[in-house]
């Protein structure tokens, strides 16, 4: 046991040595940062950012990281001390530590669920239970069962056995009676040791032995030799990849000669080839060139001028150029122009989804010199990354809203492309950072510069722009000859009716999308919801099947032939009769990507139809794959959600159709229209990129909803315009800031009580902002009943600031509590 001696003896200092304690994050929720004690042999290996082992309870033990040391001892307590130092250098950079608080105090979480969120799992240690041989032991064991001898006696023979060991013992996962009985007889004890997951990947590389390096020998070797023509084949093929390759790996060398590893075993024991162990990156090698070849378009070149003077004078900048515009152009120039000054650049994306066909453009200028991070990359990958950006190794990184957290060195400039996406806000779990938002903050630490670029932005940007808070430049023309799309609204009410019932498209979709496939062009069909049909609902009696779970309905699947809750993923057999009225006939109501795709392939049986949804794009390269397809023509229509809006570029899109725009129009929500008119816009901006006249056929059933009539003219202006005087009007944002309480509990009147008591203890300062407590739409999920409350405060820090301290101490107030301890309450800061 590596650990166990350093307990034992370091809880005091000698009395002329001075003290030393240390404020450390755990991944853990914790209201406050614990602190410890440092022994004197610790002393000058612990620094700020560096990972240390400590219990906290009687047992349990964490890798905490060091977020401040001190002299002075805190009051009320005695500090354990720290169990041991796992780096020499610090894994987490003092910007990064800064972040991490400034995220915690703002979005009303604390630093362990940052830590959670942010170090990669493998750099993360786990707790794994060793039972541990009492030496002190003086009686016998004879009178325990079988099982309980057999543990106990290895445990003697061995002195520790893991919890794993005792299972495969036993040929049984079934050993807590077993270990409790030894324990309860002090024949053994539980320790907790530490785990490092990060393991490092290794490969086999192949080489010749000294003894052939030589032509003469070499030729030699060959002119001679004898029996076992298969292991000649192998070192045949080991010359031609070694030529050609320069080192050879064995896993490439038997795939190409097609032997097998027994038969370079006996080239190995014959003293011709060596084999050698060596630790690789899991992070794909590119070149490390830069080739920039871009040819920018005269608004283009306008434009990167424009910018580089506001981020002269100003730390945020916004792009506001429409859709096909080029202004990946023009990221790409920029991240040059930082990296020659030895600058670091985190290009950020609000989806995964995007990731993959940017970074192949990226890759093509910046080569091996810019990384990708995102949550589909596994454990050990992502430590690597890692590790490469916090020795600057890596210059840029695209990522998804996670790579903020990153440990960037050197720092110069954060791009956050369609800056507008909800997607950029983290839901569950803490923390509920907007990495947008939290990003000009870590901008402002390096001092670096940031530079949001959107066809569509948010209100509360463009907001900032007009107040000359951020600066704003803009490209209103297409790169080329491309020009907007037309748009054209078609009444929704007036759909093909075939003998199989009412179809989900319009006469005049349906001819546009026959006239797009005779001119070899590419069609997108957009609907915002996945599966058959969102709810079946009976034709007798209205009854409509629900999720046990969840108050909402359920959706069918029909390539699944199962029921499906959207909320929290259970599924259900098809139901063939109602449950209120036994009746066996039921309809299915409205639809979702899977009809889509089904009707296409009814009116257009020789096209090449695809889906991309959650349900179709499964694994890390899936959703790549069928990028590549669409983009080389293999598909002529390509059916989808927001997949296929948000950035994505195809040459020979001509035609947009969105199947349903009522379903986009039509939610309770206060930024319905933005975020109608940004995901409609987005969209039909995938029409006419290239040389083209792009069309877009818009189904809708209320001809006169005021965002069409902005939509149907692209101009962003206006809109922005009409819904500034909306929200304020109203109080939303950018007039006020809010913050949403949400209370779960399985019992509806304790979600309720906890919510009213909480409003309550409120109400004496922030009376006039508190709305609620109220019942949210959908009301139960996961068979926890919800309440909310919604605050609207004004832009105003230290009113804000006030509430933010009295929402932390309400919910103190309210475990302690016992009635209302299990009630789960949820802070939402600035909420979509």
């Amino acid at each position: 046991m590596a650990n166990i001696s350093s307990n034992l003896n370091l809880s005091v200092f000698p009395a002329n040595e001075t003290s030393l304690f240390a404020e450390i994050i755990i991944p853990l929720a914790l209201p406050k940062n614990y602190t410890w004690s440092i022994p004197i042999q610790f002393k000058e290996l612990v620094k700020p950012g560096i990972r240390v082992e400590v219990v906290l309870g009687k047992h349990k033990k964490y890798a905490g990281i060091i977020k401040r040391l001190f002299e002075t001892a805190p009051n009320g307590f005695t500090p354990k001390p720290i169990l041991n130092v796992l780096d020499s250098d610090p894994l987490i950079n003092p910007e990064q530590l800064q972040l991490w608080e400034w995220i915690a105090q703002y979005y009303l979480c604390t630093e362990g669920e940052v830590m959670q969120a942010a170090v990669p799992a493998n750099l993360k240690l786990s707790s794994e239970s060793i039972l541990i041989w009492n030496e002190e032991l003086d009686e016998s064991y004879n009178d325990l069962n079988d099982e309980e001898f057999v543990v106990a006696e290895a445990l003697e023979l061995r002195k520790e056995l893991r919890l794993s060991e005792v299972q495969q013992l036993l040929d049984s996962s079934h050993v807590y009676p077993i270990i409790k009985k030894l324990i309860d007889r002090k024949l053994c004890y539980v320790w907790e040791e530490l785990v490092e997951k990060y393991q490092e990947k290794k490969q086999t590389y192949i080489s010749l032995h000294n003894d052939y390096t030589s032509e003469e020998k070499l030729s030699e070797l060959l002119n001679n030799w004898g029996k076992a023509p298969k292991q000649m084949e192998l070192l045949l093929s080991y010359l031609h990849l070694v030529k050609t390759e320069g080192e050879v790996i064995q896993s490439e060398l038997l795939k190409k000669s097609n032997a097998t590893a027994a038969q370079l075993k006996g080239l190995i024991d014959k003293g011709i080839l060596l084999a050698q162990k060596r630790s690789v990156s899991r992070i794909a090698f590119l070149t490390q060139d830069i080739e920039i070849n871009i040819e920018l378009s005269h608004a283009q070149k306008t434009a990167l001028h424009q910018i580089q003077g506001v981020l002269k004078t100003k730390q945020t900048c916004l792009l506001h150029g429409v859709t096909a515009s080029g202004k990946t152009q023009l990221y790409i120039q920029l991240i040059e122009d930082y990296m020659k000054q030895g600058k670091q650049v985190l290009y950020l994306l609000p989806e995964i989804a995007l990731t993959s066909q940017i970074i192949r453009r990226l890759q093509l200028h910046f080569g091996g010199k810019i990384g990708i991070y995102h949550s589909k990359f596994n454990a050990n990958e992502r430590v690597e990354i890692w590790n490469k950006i916090k020795t600057g190794e890596l210059k840029a990184v695209l990522g998804a809203r996670s790579s903020l957290l990153l440990p960037f060195c050197n720092l110069g400039l954060i791009i956050a492309d369609e800056e507008h996406d909800a997607s950029y806000k983290q839901q569950d779990p803490a923390p509920r950072y907007h990495a947008r938002d939290s990003a000009i903050y870590y901008a402002g630490i390096f001092k670096a510069k940031v530079l949001l670029g959107s066809a569509t932005p948010s209100i509360e940007t463009y907001f900032n722009c007009q107040q000359d808070k951020y600066g704003l430049v803009r490209l209103s023309e297409r790169y080329g000859d491309a020009v907007l799309p037309k748009m054209e609204l078609v009444d929704f009410k007036n759909r093909v009716e075939t003998v199989n019932g009412m179809t989900v498209f319009t006469e005049t979709l349906l001819k546009q999308i026959e006239h797009t496939l005779q001119e070899n062009k590419q069609v997108i069909l957009f609907q915002n919801r996945r599966g058959y049909s969102p709810y079946l609902i009976c034709d007798t009696c209205g009854w409509i099947p629900h999720c046990e779970h969840c108050d909402v309905t359920l959706t069918y699947h029909k390539s699944k032939h199962k029921l499906s809750c959207h909320y929290c993923g259970s599924t259900y057999p098809v139901v063939n009769s109602c449950t209120a009225c036994g009746s066996h006939h039921f309809i299915q109501k409205n639809f979702g990507t899977e009809k889509i795709e089904e009707q296409v392939l009814e009116f257009f049986p020789d096209a090449k139809v695809a889906r991309m949804d959650y349900d179709s794009v499964k694994g890390k390269n899936a959703h790549d794959a069928l990028i590549k397809l669409f983009e080389q023509q293999r598909i002529d229509i390509l059916v989808g959600t927001q997949m296929v809006v948000k950035g994505l570029d195809f040459e020979h899109v001509n035609l947009v159709g969105i199947v349903d725009a009522d379903g986009i129009l039509n939610f309770t929500d206060f930024r319905v229209n933005e975020r109608s008119f940004q995901l409609m816009e987005q969209v039909s901006g995938r029409a006419g990129r290239k040389n083209a006249d792009g069309k877009v056929i818009l189904q809708v059933s209320n001809l006169k909803h005021p965002v069409l009539q902005f939509l149907r003219a692209h101009n962003y202006h206006e809109f922005y315009t009409f819904e500034l005087e909306n929200r304020k009007q109203f109080g939303y944002p950018p007039f006020t800031r809010l913050i949403k309480i949400n209370f779960k509990h399985k019992e509806k009147h304790i979600a309720e009580e906890a919510a009213q008591i909480f409003s309550n203890g409120l109400k004496s300062q922030f009376s006039q902002f508190i709305m609620g407590p109220s019942q949210p739409v959908v009301d139960r999920i996961r068979n926890q009943y919800l309440w909310e409350i919604l605050i609207k405060l004004p832009k105003d820090n230290r009113t804000i600031h006030q509430c933010k301290i009295a929402i932390q101490q309400q919910s103190l107030i309210l475990q302690t509590n016992k009635r209302y301890r299990s009630v789960h309450v949820v802070t939402d800061v600035d909420p979509n």
